[in-house]
């Protein structure tokens, strides 16, 4: 499945940048995201856990960072399993990510990511995991949007 979107954050690029390289900050921004350890400059073992309808899933994944280019683009890949409840799903993830500053002083965030999930998440259609991804992006964005805020005061 491919996602694509854009969003805008109220923020100077570079700070944007930034908190996107934080692990802790991304622990506490991602949500669902119980674990992030970064490995190496490249590297990061994740913990995510998901809930789409009754069923929840909890991913254990690699993700690795295959472009950076500061402070305007960033590729990465991941791949991973469900250790959860619901055993044997997987998830694999290739994901850019493009940082645009534009005239106000914000920066336009935008997208895209190709999803492949095999297992009890991939049971449900492209639709519901579609407005699960919405609804995941929403929060996202209100969690960076209040860092961002927090590290300014």
């Amino acid at each position: 499945m491919r996602l694509e979107s854009t969003f805008t954050l109220k923020a100077p690029i570079q700070k944007v940048w930034d908190i996107l390289f934080d692990p802790e900050t991304l622990l506490s921004c991602i949500p669902g995201a119980e674990e992030i350890e970064q490995l190496d400059d490249r590297t990061y073992d994740c913990l995510v856990k998901q809930k789409v309808g009754p069923i929840s899933a909890r991913f254990k994944f690699k993700a690795t960072l295959t472009k950076i280019e500061p402070p305007n683009e960033i590729e990465f890949e991941g791949e991973g399993q469900d250790i959860g409840i619901a055993r044997g799903g997987q998830l694999r993830l290739k994901s850019k990510v493009n940082l645009k500053e534009m005239p106000d002083g914000a920066v336009e965030v935008s997208y895209v990511s190709d999803i492949t999930v095999v297992g009890k998440f991939a049971t449900f259609g492209e639709r519901i995991m579609r407005a699960k991804a919405k609804e995941i992006e929403k929060e996202l964005t209100e969690r960076l949007e209040n860092r961002l805020k927090s590290l300014a005061s």
